[in-house]
């Protein structure tokens, strides 16, 4: 069974919405794995751009990795190619303006999405965060994923790398991926008054004639993409008939994805969970392991990673359907940050993507065996719990607290 649509407009006629998720055929996708693979890749398309470059991060760190990679954009900028760079406010409020300054005087354009940060507040606009990762060049190449512009092995030194993906997209889906980032340019540049940069006329077309899968691209906002993502994955997940691979750092799915798991199980599809296995931020990985019991009693098989940080947003189901991009399975993803995924629908990606995903989980996953989870001591159990209640009531003062129904079904009432 194959999970190919004709492909349809969204209501906005830029990007596909879920219901179709819009693939366009004839495309090249390539996935990255870690910033070993990824900062070489799009370090070498600055270099190569010829009129212009989109860089989009939730995190901009001024390390070693932030600094070459200001270098090639300050490179491409004073050849004359038209530089944009956008940055979230509270995932990049540690950049020095003395960089962003540097950066602006050689040419580069730079725009702060939400850069007043509230540290007291559950207002909804201070949890509502641009999470997207994503570069686009020309209209020749474009990078979707996880991975921020940070140092691949952190500030704390551990010996691993994070673990996380990308891909690298040639094809006509480029055009779809410029125009939404065209557009949330646009978005930010008018609500930051002062700061508002023309954006670059017309492109030639794309060189690139090779392609041959099919892929889409996703994105959640606060307007006319709200459950895109989401309802992607539990579409897919129902339609599943052998195997589910999921490989998240924050993993806090709602009811009605873990109904559309558990279903799965039912009808015999192997559901496998790779999650994170050091404490990176507390709440969420305590109230991740909230959910453990349910998953492993169902018969979910959970694995941890604990090598290193994971930082993955991935998935693979039936060997053919794969997903990798920014957007986590947890209430902030899901319901508050601006994200973006690119969804393939290509037997050799979804192989190779699963081949590394097995890898990973034979090497480095520590299974988490139902019976001795239930013997943990009733101290971690009890703080489980209360950091699950706690992310629950965060959702709730944000305003989404009756937001926990599964997508599709939601759709139909509105």
């Amino acid at each position: 069974m194959r999970y190919r649509k004709r492909q349809r407009r969204s209501v906005d006629q830029e990007v596909p919405s879920a219901d179709s998720l819009g693939f366009v055929p004839g495309n090249q996708v390539t996935l990255l794995q870690n910033g070993e693979a990824y900062f070489p890749a799009i370090e070498e398309a600055f270099d190569k751009a010829r009129h212009e470059i989109y860089l989009v991060t939730y995190i901009y760190e001024d390390d070693a990795t932030g600094q070459r990679i200001a270098d090639a954009l300050t490179r491409a900028a004073l050849r004359g190619v038209k530089v944009y760079v956008l940055i979230d406010g509270y995932g990049s409020r540690d950049i020095p303006r003395s960089m962003l300054g540097r950066m602006r005087t050689d040419g580069v354009k730079t725009l702060i999405f939400r850069p007043r940060i509230a540290p007291w507040t559950f207002q909804r606009k201070r949890l509502r965060r641009m999470h997207r990762k994503l570069v686009v060049v020309d209209r020749e190449l474009a990078f979707v994923g996880g991975i921020n512009i940070v140092d691949d092995r952190g500030a704390t030194g551990e010996m691993a790398p994070r673990y996380d993906y990308a891909v690298a997209v040639e094809g006509p889906l480029v055009d779809v991926i410029r125009r939404s980032t065209q557009r949330l340019w646009s978005m930010v540049s008018w609500t930051s008054f002062r700061k508002r940069h023309p954006l670059c006329g017309a492109l030639p077309d794309s060189t690139f004639t090779g392609g041959s899968m099919n892929a889409a691209f996703l994105m959640r906002d606060n307007f006319h993409h709200r459950r895109d993502i989401e309802a992607a994955y539990v579409r897919a997940i129902d339609q599943a008939e052998s195997e589910i691979i999921l490989a998240h750092a924050y993993f806090l799915p709602g009811l009605g994805f873990r109904h559309a798991m558990f279903n799965a199980i039912k009808r015999g599809v192997r559901v496998l969970l790779l999650l994170q296995g050091k404490v990176d931020h507390l709440l969420e990985y305590y109230g991740s392991r909230a959910l453990y019991g349910s998953f492993l009693e169902a018969g979910i098989e959970v694995y941890e990673y604990r090598k290193g940080l994971l930082h993955a947003k991935v998935a693979v189901i039936d060997g053919h359907w794969a997903t990798v991009g920014s957007s986590n399975i947890d209430p902030f993803s899901l319901l508050l940050a601006l994200e973006s995924n690119v969804v393939v629908d290509d037997q050799a990606f979804g192989a190779h993507l699963t081949q590394c995903l097995k890898k990973t989980v034979e090497m480095d996953g520590q299974r988490v065996l139902r019976d001795t989870w239930n013997q943990r001591p009733a101290t971690l159990r009890i703080a489980g719990w209360l950091c699950y209640g706690l992310l629950r009531l965060m959702k709730g003062i944000s305003g989404y607290g009756g937001e926990n129904r599964r997508p599709e079904k939601r759709k139909a009432k509105k």
